[in-house]
């Protein structure tokens, strides 16, 4: 059974869905920095280019001149975590937890 979220994580899962929300996509997320700043995106669909919802969030943390993560969500129908998801938040945050959730915010894994 997943564990119970801290108010903070709780917050960008709320970020997450609502990004995903806003747009209809298929995923959504959203990270904390080791400032506490937060950044939420959707996934790409582009002819000349994809990312996950994670690398855009990710992306937007870098641009913004984050230097680490203290944690991050996806939100989709999909029963797993996309690898290259994954490796973009393992790139800047080795040791933060990313949460997986459906899309009705219940917290379905948890990778440490």
């Amino acid at each position: 059974m997943p564990e119970e979220l801290g108010a903070e994580d709780e917050k960008i899962v709320i970020l997450a869905r609502s990004a995903r929300a806003r747009t209809g996509a298929a995923e959504g997320a959203a990270v904390r920095d080791t400032d506490g700043r937060t950044y939420s995106a959707t996934n790409v669909e582009l002819p000349s280019f994809q990312l996950t919802a994670l690398q855009a969030a990710i992306a937007a943390a870098v641009s913004s001149g984050a230097e680490g993560l203290e944690a991050a969500v996806l939100v989709s129908a999909e029963p797993a975590f996309p690898e290259q998801s994954v490796h973009a938040v393992r790139d800047l945050a080795p040791d933060a937890p990313i949460f997986r959730a459906d899309p009705s915010g219940s917290v379905q894994e948890v990778l440490r």
